[in-house]
């Protein structure tokens, strides 16, 4: 469990004012003094992260973020990174040491109310002033009082955290559930000079753990070696090939037409954002305009190299594309515009690295800016007019974009 990636952990965070006490509750939860705890308001500089395994719910991660009433130059990034923090958290503790709710509190619930994640609301020290809770208590969300020294309710709430997570959505698959136990599956795998030498990238890794728990058979080569592997490898046609997007069009044009064809990131697409509301975004690259701006979102940290899918290869597929000068701000890591009134359209990326609710409140925030978002494996089947085979494992999906293509008159995606 210790070696769960974080983006498949359950994220729970600590959120309030200053010096309400979130950090000495997280440390009681985890039954360790990990965060630093002092009088001092504003001891929390920056978010504390911790991975646990929360029995019965599994894999967790605990976040204590400084207090969302910080001043000054350094304390309004201090907020911005609690705020970023906020929006991947599974569940939410709003931790409040007084009775009565104030401005900061209403803004994280009306966040999370915004954002639809579950929270509860934890009145601490209650060994330093009376409970009266009926003020502090906010529509039916749960409440909890508790008290660190005196170890009172600490239980209570790590049963309410257990039974929140429990009932969170489960996250969807990737592929399992497009397959059979026994299946023939083929993964087309460029050797990606931004993976470490001797290992593959997390994606591939993932779809390959599920295929084998589904007791899938699967074969695994280079793009160049496709004609080699379908006549003189694989007894049968597979009957499904995943490829990196990157290769999407030489794979098109190797794969015989009625195997079905389909990229990782199209799997991610689902697993880890909004399928549909991506599929729609791609209506917005018939529309952009001259010096149009969007904004490439990725999760990942890594070194740049000089093909990079995200800065080079899509910028310059879009150029091609459209016959305009288009610009483009690229965004990674955690760092996500808090204005995205500027941008036409958002491409975000798979979403590998980060859990799904990091993705999705992204995705909610483009709702709410009113721009539209697809991600980069779809982008580039749409680029390369293969968007209708790319989805053809998802043919509700695909029903639906067609119906809509017809509607808008474009018909131009093959």
């Amino acid at each position: 469990m210790n070696n769960t990636p974080s983006s498949n952990r359950t994220h729970i965070g600590f959120f309030g004012r200053r010096n309400t006490g979130k950090s000495s509750l997280m440390n009681a939860l985890i039954g360790q003094d990990y965060s630093i705890v002092s009088d001092v308001a504003g001891t929390t500089t920056d978010v504390v992260s911790r991975a646990f395994e929360l029995q019965p719910v599994g894999p967790v991660v605990f976040h204590d973020t400084a207090g969302v009433d910080d001043e000054g130059e350094l304390g309004l990034k201090r907020v911005s990174k609690t705020s970023q923090t906020l929006e991947r958290c599974d569940l939410v503790l709003l931790v409040n040491d007084s009775d009565i709710s104030s401005p900061w509190e209403e803004m994280i619930v009306s966040e999370c109310k915004r954002m639809k994640k579950p929270f509860i609301n934890v009145r601490t020290k209650t060994d330093i002033s009376p409970e009266n809770c009926t003020e502090c208590k906010v529509d039916d969300y749960p409440y909890v009082s508790v008290c660190v020294p005196e170890k009172t309710g600490i239980e209570k709430l790590r049963s309410m955290i257990v039974g929140s997570v429990s009932r969170l959505s489960v996250d969807l698959p990737l592929v399992s559930d497009l397959v059979k136990p026994h299946s023939n599956v083929m993964l087309v795998i460029p050797i990606d000079r931004e993976a470490p030498k001797g290992r593959l990238i997390l994606p591939q890794m993932q779809v390959m753990r599920e295929l084998l728990d589904s007791d899938v058979v699967f074969t695994v080569t280079k793009e160049q070696e496709i004609g080699y592997a379908l006549k003189d490898v694989l007894k049968d046609k597979p009957d499904l090939v995943i490829t990196d997007s990157q290769v999407f069009l030489k794979v098109d044009g190797e794969v015989p037409p009625e195997i079905p064809l389909t990229g990782f990131s199209v799997l991610y697409a689902r697993a880890k954002g909004d399928l549909r509301e991506y599929v729609a975004g791609l209506n917005a690259i018939d529309n952009l305009k001259e010096d149009s701006r969007i904004l490439i979102a990725e999760n990942c940290s890594h070194r740049p190299v000089s093909e990079d899918i995200g800065r080079v290869k899509i910028p310059r597929w879009l150029r091609q594309y459209t016959g305009l000068n288009l610009n483009f701000d690229v965004r990674s890591g955690n760092d996500f515009p808090v204005d995205l009134s500027p941008y036409d359209l958002v491409i975000q990326c798979g979403g590998c690295m980060v859990n799904r609710q990091l993705v999705v409140s992204r995705i909610q925030k483009c709702r709410d800016f009113k721009v539209p978002v697809t991600n980069y494996g779809l982008t580039i089947a749409f680029l390369h007019g293969i968007i209708r085979r790319a989805l053809s494992v998802f043919p509700d999906v695909l029903e639906e974009y067609l119906e809509n293509q017809e509607k808008l008159g474009t018909g131009r995606q093959g």
